[in-house]
């Protein structure tokens, strides 16, 4: 099984490391110090299976999974509990909760020899951490060999276009491949809101909303650009404005 380590702390690695050599069907193909290197890594290294930290710099772990796609199996082996949840989500194999032992990686390596992501390895810690889901805080678009991390902070709003979404910030405008609705789960919803069927609006971003006949309305953005406002979506950002 080629493995492939993920992780920023030198130390973490090393004990991974240490622990994987008791396999024999294990051969470790590399190792990574962040999120950059670990994309370029998968692709190259073709792994069958990454261990892969979260909190790391440049991008973190779901970020990785995000850009290098499901082809290797993921081990997520982390500090923090709170992201089980979002594991869990990206149908990881298994959640490691650092500091863990020789046997409990025996139990993830067992998972990943199944091929099988089964989620009851990690159900116990998804259901402590599901109060604590946290939004996404910034969003990854491809362009060609380029990665473009957004600061969802800096969007001001996101418009459906066919199979893509166009991201709109800082008067740039990126195209992300998916749905509307699946971004729209991600973010914060006391920041975010869908206005309309194609348009996700921060509300940040609104300078005014202004009527267009008797029964509709519009949001004019602190940018100048008018976004359609449907009826549902009224009632949404009156609540959430008042």
């Amino acid at each position: 099984m080629r493995v492939l380590i993920v992780d920023d702390e030198h130390l973490a690695r090393a004990v991974l490391r240490e622990y994987l050599t008791a396999h024999a069907d294990v051969e470790i193909v590399g190792e990574c110090a962040n999120g950059f290197e670990a994309v370029k890594a998968i692709a190259e290294l073709d792994p069958q299976l990454v261990f892969l930290d979260i909190q790391m710099p440049k991008l973190d772990g779901f970020e990785v999974v995000e850009l290098a796609g499901s082809k290797p199996h993921y081990i997520f082996a982390t500090a923090y509990d709170q992201f089980a949840l979002r594991a869990f989500e990206v149908h990881a194999l298994d959640y490691l909760l650092k500091p863990f032992s020789r046997a409990r990686l025996g139990e993830a390596l067992a998972q990943a020899r199944l091929r099988n992501a089964q989620p009851a390895q990690i159900e116990a810690v998804v259901k402590e951490a599901a109060a604590r889901h946290t939004p996404l805080e910034r969003i990854l678009i491809r362009d060609g060999a380029r990665v473009h991390v957004v600061p969802t902070a800096s969007v001001d709003y996101i418009e459906a276009q066919d199979d893509y979404v166009a991201v709109c910030a800082d008067g740039r405008q990126y195209l992300k491949l998916g749905s509307l609705a699946e971004l729209e789960a991600q973010l914060d919803p006391a920041v975010f809101v869908r206005i309309h069927r194609s348009h996700i609006v921060n509300l940040g971003a609104i300078a005014r909303i202004e009527p267009v006949s008797k029964d509709s309305h519009c949001a004019v953005l602190k940018s100048g650009v008018k976004l359609p406002i449907s009826r549902s979506g009224y009632q949404r950002i009156r609540e959430l404005l008042a």
